[in-house]
């Protein structure tokens, strides 16, 4: 897609000359004559550039940067005026102006400014996807494991990386299909581009169309501006689709023919955008059953099972738990400044017989708590916090309600802090007046 650029002047010869230079070097540009069309052009469409007079009446060139920064913080904002002083390109700079131009100007500094705004977005943008990257980084920490069926997976996952095949990963909930969805991104032609993850199950029935392929502004009601969709996003890179056994019908047929004709179509649009995206489903669901059910097609779900690896739940790999559990302590340790050297014994036991319905997740969240409460070189079991984890593996007890588990933990912080509600409730990661209104 073209850079977007808005472009503002009260002359109206002035704001053409600009606008066809720009168009003339690859640029999208929308001309407006003043300084109120500048404010609904804002919010209507999404510019990366917007190039703006000073002195207008009405709304001036102050209040179209202002506009600028409330609808669109990544734009850049470019002045111009005749009226030049060091004093107005220190207040230019002081609100957020990305440059600023004294007229006249030759339309090559215009270009060139427009040039290097449009450099610095693209930077910013790099810089966030690869932060995110580093954040949230393609690794093997929980799909680390030496067990043969973890092994398979790693196979499987290197085979399929570099190339553009349609891959759907299936699994319990807590087995790690983002991070390997992640993993083949990261191995594939395409890890310079996007990794844009979106839970269909987390985004309401009503507003998942548009947010998958965008929308024009007035499509809907609250569709106060054009969006693009999380498949434009996706473009050159990866888009990551999980919990797809969740889609609603209608919308299935309209994924499906995403698929096959590679383009998609904004909801209330007339035109098309094509598609430059490698897809990744997943889902805890048996896509199978519900196709013999009538709830998910089976003309989506062969388009989808192109490649299907299933990743196994942590009870089928049982010599990978100890290996886990210790790299997690590891890391949490690292993170709490503890010099944790292990479990301990009847730890170890617990940990092995427990069945761990939330797979990897759960035993993620159980040795970061462990860590977090451990008093001594090696976590024990009463760190675990084993009274308040249903005991489902060894036909233990009914499970405990909500507010059970609840008053057990936070009795449980406050014997380790001896007390101290404001120690616990950092523990607990809510406010001691939430602490006190909880448990007194």
């Amino acid at each position: 897609m073209k850079p977007r650029v808005l472009v503002v002047d009260n002359d109206p010869e002035m704001v053409s000359l600009l606008a066809r230079h720009l168009e003339g070097e690859g640029r999208a540009a929308t001309a407006v004559t003043s300084g109120a069309e500048a404010v609904a052009a804002l919010e209507r469409e999404e510019y990366d550039v917007v190039l703006t007079d000073l002195v207008m009446d009405g709304v001036d060139g102050w209040a179209v940067l202002r506009e600028a920064q409330r609808r669109l913080p990544r734009a850049r904002v470019i002045l111009m005026t005749a009226f030049a002083s060091l004093e107005t390109a220190i207040e230019a700079m002081r609100h957020g102006a990305w440059d600023y131009l004294t007229k006249p100007f030759k339309l090559a500094e215009v270009g060139l400014a427009v040039d290097r705004a449009l450099d610095d977005l693209r930077l910013r943008d790099e810089n966030r996807r690869l932060r995110a990257e580093v954040e949230q980084r393609f690794s093997f920490d929980r799909l680390l494991g030496r067990s043969k069926a973890m092994q398979g997976v790693f196979d499987r996952l290197r085979a399929v990386a570099d190339t553009d095949a349609t891959v759907l990963l299936l699994g319990e909930s807590g087995t790690g299909k983002e991070l390997a969805a992640r993993a083949i991104h990261h191995g594939s032609a395409r890890r310079a581009g996007p990794f844009v993850p979106v839970n269909c199950a987390a985004i309401p029935e009503t507003l998942l169309e548009s947010e998958l392929f965008g929308h024009e502004k007035g499509a809907f009601t609250g569709a106060d501006r054009r969006r693009r969709g999380l498949f434009a996003e996706a473009s050159a890179g990866t888009l990551f689709l999980d919990e797809v056994g969740d889609i609603p019908l209608p919308l299935q047929a309209k994924l499906l023919r995403a698929l096959q004709d590679k383009a998609v179509r904004p909801v209330g649009g007339s035109e098309e955008i094509r598609l430059d995206l490698r897809l990744i489903g997943a889902t805890h669901r048996d896509l199978l059953a519900l196709v013999g059910e009538g709830k998910f097609r089976e003309d989506l779900y062969y388009r989808l099972a192109v490649i299907p690896i299933r990743l196994p739940s942590l009870r089928e790999r049982p010599d990978d738990l100890m290996l886990l559990a210790n790299h997690f302590l590891a890391r949490a340790a690292g993170a709490l400044g503890k010099a944790l050297e292990g479990f301990d014994e009847d730890a170890t036991g617990w940990l092995l017989g427990h069945g761990w319905p939330g797979n990897v997740r759960e035993l993620e969240n159980v040795v970061e708590r462990a860590a977090t409460l451990a008093r001594g070189p090696r976590v024990r079991r009463v760190d675990l916090g084993t009274e308040f984890v249903p005991e489902t593996a060894l036909g233990g007890a009914l499970r405990p309600t909500l507010a059970e588990l609840e008053a057990r933990y936070i009795r449980r912080v406050l014997e380790e802090t001896g007390g101290d509600k404001t120690a616990a409730a950092k523990i607990l990661g809510i406010s001691v007046r939430t602490l006190q209104r909880r448990f007194g």
